[in-house]
């Protein structure tokens, strides 16, 4: 049975951390399509010029550029036995889209992280991104301790999208265009809500666990 997974929730509630580590245990890819829009970003694409004035408003990328995006993705060799979704789907309309490419494939397991906004605004000001190899820094309650990247030396940076005004639009819209997935997933045995406002490690253990709880619902 391949392992296929979205894991949605607010920005800044560790989808991404969470993703990663699942990722690694399981042997499978993690997709993000944010690292896939800010990447287009920095190489100056075609997509990358479209999608930069959307995202520094905080505002979201069309469905038609997202859904596009992840279609060509999970057609890729490396999806075919499982993958995590980090960032998609973000509206009722992409995910019903994703039921549709998924067709023919096992069962999504869907895992969403919920954390309080007063909390996601903090951790994202804190938060800070090397720009030489893009590593995300910081978002915990210990501050960043160096200007420099533990991992490569390269300078950190706050994102433009991590600026309280822009935090916070992000949230409205999130809560607006996001948030109905829950009511669009909670039918399905294979969904899971979670607290992402303990520990990171707490979180890995209480997603770790939803994912095998899950697997066994659906398998």
């Amino acid at each position: 049975m391949a392992l296929n997974i979205v894991m949605f929730g607010p920005p800044g509630a560790g989808k991404g951390t969470q993703a990663s580590r699942l990722a690694a245990e399981w042997g499978i890819p993690q997709i993000s399509t944010g690292d896939i829009l800010r990447g287009a970003v920095q190489a100056g694409t075609e997509l990358g010029q479209r999608a930069k004035a959307i995202l520094d408003a905080g505002e979201l990328v069309s469905d038609e550029i997202m859904v596009g995006i992840v279609k060509q993705r999970l057609a890729e060799d490396d999806a075919k036995d499982g993958f995590i979704l980090d960032g998609f789907p973000r509206t009722v309309a992409q995910a019903s889209a994703l039921d549709t490419i998924l067709q023919g494939r096992d069962s999504l397991v869907v895992v969403e992280l919920s954390v309080p906004d007063e909390e996601l605004v903090s951790r994202l000001s804190r938060r800070r991104m090397c720009s030489s190899c893009g590593a995300i820094v910081g978002g915990q309650p210990t501050a960043v301790a160096s200007s420099r990247c533990a991992a490569c030396g390269g300078e950190l940076v706050q994102r433009s999208d991590d600026q309280e005004n822009v935090v916070r639009e992000r949230l409205s819209v999130y809560h607006e265009r996001t948030a109905p997935l829950v009511d669009f997933y909670s039918g399905r045995v294979s969904f899971r809500s979670l607290d992402g406002s303990q520990t990171p490690e707490l979180v890995e253990s209480a997603v770790g666990e939803a994912v095998d709880s899950a697997v066994r619902t659906t398998g």
